[in-house]
């Protein structure tokens, strides 16, 4: 029995391509009709994959990508703490180290000032008229040995309910003691750092990030994240308690150095090269789908033959 089958089906074949020789019209008749359904279906769809991939492009260049890397270092350029504390004193300042902090032995009395400090008077840069005084204090460097800075400051007239004493951080202390015009190098880290407040009557820790980003023309930006956390101080002293204590801790959060830069993931000659690998997909869908067209053309015309052979056999 599967002899005659396949006999058939090679019979089938056989007459199948002495008819498309035989009829020679007729096959380039259905090559166009293919032709025509193949253009049809493919060139709307890759019209509008066209103008998708364009749009992308664009909004790609509108919108760079964000590249943030991580660069790990065991010293940093010590930076300045410039302080603006009004009618409050310096009563002691040092560096130590791995969180050790031993307790003051004369809270709210002078002790040792043991940090790098310098005094600056400077106008406003905002008013121009507006005199201000800071004490600019050299911070931590050595990120390893998580080195610290340990202040106090000491408030006895105040007419307000709420003591504070504003303070900025900029990248590099050694920067400002080697600057010629020290008034305007101050006037310039006010314009261009954000300026933060700690509390009397509290101890503040203040952890300190280092974040810059790389600008369009070359140029780099530095800027201060920082982390507070803020601790109640039980005031133990005797005397009247009618003036206020400050103190606050700087420390770097960790040995990491944080850049930002912006990256255009699209550019002409990529939007060229995509373009190119786009057509050259198409054509190729497009070949693929007329071979697939003729292809089921002619199995449906051997489909109705046989067919039509069967009819015949019964009748």
């Amino acid at each position: 029995m599967p002899k005659p089958e396949v006999s058939a089906s090679y019979q089938e074949l056989s007459e199948d391509v002495e008819r498309v020789s035989e009829n020679p019209a007729e096959e380039r008749e259905g090559d166009m009709e293919v032709h025509e359904d193949s253009s049809s279906v493919i060139l709307p769809d890759a019209v509008f994959l066209v103008y998708q991939t364009i749009s992308d492009f664009r909004e790609k260049l509108k919108h760079p990508v964000m590249s943030v890397t991580y660069k790990e270092v065991s010293l940093y350029d010590a930076p300045g703490i410039a302080f603006y504390p009004g009618k409050a004193r310096l009563l002691s300042c040092k560096h130590h180290y791995y969180d050790h902090i031993p307790p003051l032995i004369n809270p709210g009395q002078p002790g040792d000032i043991e940090c790098t400090t310098q005094r600056i008077n400077y106008t406003d840069p905002f008013t121009n008229q507006t005199m201000k005084y800071a004490l600019v204090v050299q911070g931590p460097r050595d990120v390893k040995k998580r080195e610290l800075v340990f202040l106090q400051f000491h408030l006895n007239e105040t007419d307000q309910d709420f003591s504070a004493i504003d303070y900025l951080l900029f990248s590099s202390f050694q920067e400002f003691i080697s600057s010629s015009e020290k008034a305007k190098f101050m006037k310039d880290c006010e314009s261009s750092y954000s300026s933060w407040k700690f509390s009397g009557g509290f101890r503040t820790w203040v952890k300190m990030s280092l974040v810059k980003t790389k600008e369009e023309d070359g140029s780099e930006t530095v800027e201060f994240k920082q982390e507070t956390s803020v601790v109640n101080y039980i005031d133990q002293r005797t005397k009247p308690r009618s003036d206020q204590l400050f103190f606050v801790v700087f420390e770097w959060k960790d040995p990491f150095i944080q850049t930002v830069q912006d990256i255009i993931t699209a550019n002409p000659w990529n939007m060229i090269a995509l373009l190119c690998g786009i057509f050259l997909a198409l054509f190729k869908a497009a070949d693929f789908a007329k071979l697939s067209v003729k292809w089921m053309i002619k199995i449906r015309r051997r489909h109705l033959k046989r067919t039509r052979q069967v009819t015949n056999h019964i009748s």
